[in-house]
C-alpha cells in the first residue's frame, strides 16, 4: 500500500522560525566569543607569575657583556635604563644581537670589534637612525585582552608590564605566557566548538611563502632571513625539502657564550650540531589535525611555534603563538591585527 507524505508536513519539519535562528546565531557568536571575554575579564597583573626573573640593563652597559648575561640567566629579553633620563627607555632582545651580526659582519678574517666594544646605547644611536622605535608597555590594570592586541599590533614578542605610579617593570608578558595562562583555566572555561575544527579549515597560521633555510645554507644567509622576514624560527631542510631541525633567533645567542660569531660562514648543517644549551626542537603538527590539539601540544612543550607538514614531512605551513591568539581571541571580535 502506498503512502503520501502531506508536503505541508515536510515543509513545517525542515523549516526554522526566525526567533529559532536567531537564538542559535546569538549562542554561536556567545560560542566564539569566550576567549575573548575570558582576556577581557582577567588582567595583566594577574598573568604575572608569583615568582619570576626579570634583568635589567643599563644603556652603558657594554653589548657583548650585555648577552653573555642573557645567556647565562636563560632570557631571551632586558628593559633597558636610562641613568641620563631616568626611565625605560626600550628592551634589548636577541633580535638586537642578530641586527648587529648582520650588519658588522664582514668574513671570519675580520673581527667584529664593534660588538667587542660598543655599548648599548652606542648600539642604539646606529639602529634607531633607521628605526623610531620606542618603548611600547602595558599598565599591569589593563586587560590581557589589551595584551594580545598591542602584542600583535606592534609585532613585538615582549611587552613590558610597568606600573604607572613608580614607573617599575613588573614583569614581561610574551604570547607565550598568555597562552599559558588560558591553558591554566582550560577546563574551567566552555569549549568553543571552533576547537574541535581541524587546523586547515581554519587557516589559523602562516601557509604560503614560508621562510625555510637549507642545510647548506651559510648561518649568515639565514640570519639575512630572520632581519628581512622578520620571523623567529626557521625550518632547516635537506635537499629534497623535508625538515629536519629547527634554527631559532634564541640558538643564534649561543654564538654569544661560544664566541663563535665572527665565523658566520659555516654551513647551517654545522651551526644545527653546534647548539649546547636548551633546544627548541621541530615540534610537527598535521593538516587533519584539531585546533584543540594543537594549542595542547604547543602549550605542554613549551615551544613558539609548530611546523606544519604533510606525511612526507614537507614543510606546509608555520603555527606560531601569535597565529593562535589572533586566531582564538581577535578574530571573534572582528580583528585582524596581524595584518594592521
Amino acid at each position: 500500500m502506498d503512502t503520501q507524505r502531506d508536503p505541508r508536513a515536510s515543509l513545517a519539519g525542515e523549516t526554522v522560525s526566525l526567533p529559532e535562528k536567531m537564538q542559535e546565531t546569538k549562542k554561536d557568536e556567545r560560542d566564539a566569543a569566550v576567549y575573548m571575554n575570558f582576556m577581557k575579564n582577567h588582567s595583566c597583573y594577574n598573568a604575572i607569575p608569583t615568582s619570576c626573573k626579570l634583568v635589567i640593563f643599563d644603556t652603558k652597559l657594554q653589548v657583548k657583556r650585555a648577552f653573555l648575561a642573557l645567556v647565562a640567566n636563560g632570557l631571551r629579553a632586558a628593559p633597558l635604563w636610562d641613568s641620563k633620563l631616568q626611565r625605560f627607555v626600550g628592551m634589548l632582545t636577541i633580535t638586537d644581537f642578530i641586527n648587529i651580526l648582520h650588519y658588522y659582519y664582514r668574513s671570519p678574517l675580520v673581527q667584529m670589534y664593534e660588538l667587542e666594544s660598543h655599548k648599548i646605547e652606542t648600539w642604539r644611536d646606529v639602529y634607531l637612525k633607521s628605526s623610531n622605535r620606542i618603548l611600547i608597555s602595558i599598565s599591569p590594570e589593563a586587560s590581557l585582552f589589551d595584551a594580545v592586541y598591542t602584542l600583535l599590533k606592534y609585532k613585538i614578542h615582549r611587552l613590558p608590564v610597568i606600573d604607572p605610579e613608580s614607573g617599575n617593570v613588573l614583569h614581561i608578558l610574551t604570547h607565550k605566557r598568555i597562552l599559558k595562562f588560558l591553558h591554566i583555566f582550560w577546563k574551567k572555561v566552555p569549549k568553543p566548538a571552533f576547537m574541535r575544527r581541524q587546523i586547515q579549515e581554519l587557516g589559523i597560521g602562516t601557509f604560503k611563502n614560508i621562510a625555510t633555510v637549507r642545510q647548506t645554507a651559510t648561518l649568515y644567509e639565514a640570519l639575512a632571513i630572520f632581519v628581512e622576514r622578520r620571523v623567529s624560527a626557521l625550518p632547516v631542510v635537506d635537499e629534497q625539502g623535508k625538515v629536519v631541525s629547527l634554527y631559532s633567533r634564541f640558538d643564534v645567542i649561543n654564538l654569544a657564550a661560544q664566541k663563535s660569531y665572527n665565523n658566520l660562514d659555516m654551513p647551517m648543517r654545522d651551526a644545527v650540531q653546534g647548539r649546547s644549551c636548551f633546544i627548541e626542537g621541530v615540534i610537527k603538527c598535521y593538516p587533519y589535525e584539531t585546533l584543540e590539539t594543537i594549542v595542547d601540544r604547543i602549550v605542554h612543550a613549551e615551544v613558539h611555534r609548530l611546523v606544519l607538514v604533510d606525511r612526507a614531512n614537507m614543510v606546509r605551513g608555520i603555527i606560531s603563538l601569535s597565529d593562535l591568539l589572533q586566531g582564538m581571541v581577535l578574530t571573534p571580535a572582528g580583528i585582524d591585527a596581524l595584518l594592521s
